[in-house]
């Protein structure tokens, strides 16, 4: 074999096939290859959560708004994949039912399970050749259990050589009450609308998403929900603009903290 024949299979091999999409699911498995191959080791794990959010949101809300704020950050970023999103997670005991699991339409797993599930999708793509696996979760009470399987993961990888690393990122679900908090605030949104479950803030970033995983007239016509029925705050003051104010709010900081987690890795 010439020596050109040979650089040029090189480059050949190590050349990105176009990708279909930024989604891990939506591309073949040489296209998923030969993206890693080129250098392009980041990988997205957004979870979400199956669980009520009263009468007029649907119960994949945190899988419908991690699966789009997961895609618009792999679309920044320019080098990253998104995987398939996790929505099954821990939601509170099922018997006796407790936290969510109170309410129809919930569905919890043990946090063993959670652990082992993250872990295994982690080593997978590890094992693929992803050197950065990012874990994304739209959902408050499984924060520290991403925490702790990161800091896990990150121990076991540890001793070798080259090892991948696992990232847990704050940003994306500390911007909903921080940054976005004060923007509705601005906006003459009170703290007992935005609310803690359901309220102003949850649904406006749903309705800039996702607007038909909203029954907005129906809410508007029977009135504000009860904590009776798994609501805290007053969804009627949320609308698709404010929404998109706290996307892009979400996406700038999640993105920029994903670029400074990376570059300080690699010094």
């Amino acid at each position: 074999m010439s020596l050109a024949a040979g650089l040029l299979m090189c480059s050949t091999s190590t050349m990105a096939a176009p990708l279909h999409s930024v989604m891990f699911e939506e591309n073949t498995s040489t296209e998923i290859h030969d993206f890693v191959a080129a250098g392009h080791t980041t990988v997205l794990i957004p979870i979400g959560g199956t669980e009520q959010t009263g009468p007029y949101v649907v119960t994949g809300k945190h899988n419908i708004r991690v699966k789009a704020l997961a895609t618009a950050i792999a679309k920044k970023l320019g080098d990253a994949l998104v995987a398939p999103v996790l929505a099954y997670v821990p939601e509170g005991n099922i018997s006796p039912p407790t936290a969510h699991m109170r309410y129809d339409g919930t569905i919890s797993i043990p946090r063993s399970a959670f652990a082992a599930l993250l872990q295994g999708a982690a080593l997978s793509f590890a094992a693929h050749g992803f050197k950065h696996i990012v874990f994304l979760g739209d959902h408050g009470g499984y924060q520290a259990d991403l925490r702790e399987v990161v800091a896990k993961l990150n121990r076991k990888w540890a001793q070798a050589p080259g090892h991948p690393l696992a990232l847990y990122i704050p940003q994306y679900y500390g911007t909903v009450d921080g940054a976005f908090a004060q923007t509705l605030l601005a906006h003459g949104v009170t703290r007992a609308q935005i609310g803690t479950h359901g309220g102003a803030s949850d649904t406006a970033l749903l309705l800039a998403i996702d607007p038909g995983a909203v029954r907005m007239a129906q809410l508007k016509d029977s009135g504000l929900p009860t904590p009776a029925e798994g609501i805290n705050g007053d969804p009627r003051r949320a609308s698709a603009e404010l929404g998109q104010l706290g996307i892009d709010e979400i996406v700038e900081a999640t993105t920029n903290a994903i670029r400074t987690a990376v570059k300080n890795a690699a010094q």
